[in-house]
């Protein structure tokens, strides 16, 4: 099977080149070489499977409606697309970073505490591990683009230091034979935040919409942490992001899981094109607005 985007691996030197061109031109990359333990990322996976097995009135006394519900649980159906009515068919569970109790960031409930339900104690070490592993390759992807758009060293370490990224567990459930009123397992978007990292899933499904407006199936070797551009780093570059979505199956009907981590920037950090063309936003008020726009907030 041949890959539909992009492969650069991290074992063949300067990953700059590879890496921003796949992101500037495609949307999408697929990054061998990146460390992450793949024995971690399959027990990712098996915990989730666990974790969303729990009955549907656990879950929900992890639900934080009040803050964004930017940690814990949310419920099947919440969510949709920016300016999409249908809900999309799924559930998920946001892991975030650890802060100290003390924390600025934490005092003002801006970076919440996690969520881990007691019914399952092992979800938190998996969950924060696999946070840990997947923040540390995010950032050297951020640094690599860094490099190829010509940023001053340091400049995305500095946006995103203690910034509030997120790994988000999803849960595509079975569909069943029921009516899902033109809903799909995830509607056409943009991702919101400067750089994610999604581990490979077997269960395929997701698609992206290149430049020229088609849309294909994302295949990729099953070693590879799959990655793209959000909003945010939309708003600095100029790079559009790549819009993508995750049909309905159309054969077997599975559940189907995935890791997203999403990359995001300290709630104070401006961004502001890096050609200086227009005036920045605060990153809080920027994701904040576009928590509204998709139901979640």
């Amino acid at each position: 099977m041949q890959p539909s985007i992009p492969v650069v691996d991290l074992h063949d030197g300067d990953l700059a080149e590879g890496l921003g061109s796949a992101l500037a031109e495609v949307g999408f990359v697929a990054v061998q070489g990146h460390g992450i333990d793949l024995d971690l990322v399959r027990q990712g996976y098996a915990t989730a499977a666990e974790l969303f097995a729990l009955p549907p009135d656990i879950k929900r006394r992890y639900e934080t409606p009040e803050n964004g519900r930017q940690r814990g649980y949310t419920s099947f159906g919440v969510e949709h697309a920016k300016d999409v009515a249908m809900p999309d068919l799924k559930e998920f569970w946001h892991v975030g970073r650890k802060l100290p109790r003390d924390h600025a960031l934490r005092v003002s409930g801006e970076v919440p505490p996690n969520l881990f339900p007691s019914e399952l104690p092992v979800s938190r070490i998996v969950f924060q591990r696999l946070f840990d592993q997947m923040e540390g390759f995010a950032n050297r992807l951020l640094d690599a683009y860094g490099r190829y758009l010509g940023v001053p060293e340091g400049f995305f370490r500095g946006l995103v230091r203690d910034g509030n990224s997120v790994m988000r567990l999803i849960h595509y459930p079975e569909l069943g034979d029921g009516t899902l009123g033109g809903s799909v397992r995830a509607a056409a978007h943009e991702d919101i935040n400067l750089i994610t990292v999604l581990p490979w899933s077997p269960q395929g499904g997701l698609q992206i919409q290149p430049r020229d407006g088609s849309w294909f199936d994302v295949r990729t070797p099953p070693d590879v942490m799959i990655c793209d551009t959000g909003d945010m780093m939309a708003l600095l570059t100029g790079i559009p992001a790549t819009t993508h979505r995750v049909v309905n199956p159309m054969e077997r009907d599975e559940s189907r899981y995935s890791m997203p981590f999403f990359l995001h920037p300290h709630p104070d950090a401006r961004l502001e094109p890096l050609d200086g063309s227009a005036e920045g936003v605060a990153a809080r008020d920027f994701l904040r607005k576009r928590l509204e726009e998709i139901g979640v907030a």
